[in-house]
């Protein structure tokens, strides 16, 4: 009866372990103000948010030109994501498109007028 109890007790304390460490991954959520224009662009950006390391899900909303990027922050963060925006060629908040991601964007989805060369 001690060695059912002992191994009951073991096993709670296990499973209370393993999801207290599961909290430790919990998903971040971060909104990014882009410089987006069309739908193309929406494809373009969630696209390749899609193939960041620990990028769970990315919703742009065309309309407030702002993208909701949920995360794992074990295998990414904030910093990364907007890189990734960067390099697609497009602003991302304070981080200014990448110009040679820039460049290589359709006509239609270029900022006009704004020093991109």
């Amino acid at each position: 009866m001690k060695k059912h109890l002992f191994g009951l007790i073991t096993l709670l304390f296990l499973a209370w372990g393993a999801t207290a460490k599961a909290g430790d991954d919990k998903e971040k959520e971060v909104k990014i103000k882009t410089s987006a224009i069309c739908e193309m662009c929406k494809e373009r950006i969630e696209r390749n948010l899609a193939f960041e390391k620990g990028i769970k899900e990315s919703n742009l909303d065309l309309k407030d030109k702002v993208i909701t990027v949920r995360y794992n922050p074990k295998k990414t963060d904030v910093n990364k994501i907007k890189a990734n925006i960067s390099k697609t060629g497009y602003d991302a908040d304070e981080v200014m498109a990448d110009e040679k991601g820039y460049a290589k964007l359709p006509s239609c989805c270029k900022k006009s007028g704004l020093g991109h060369k």
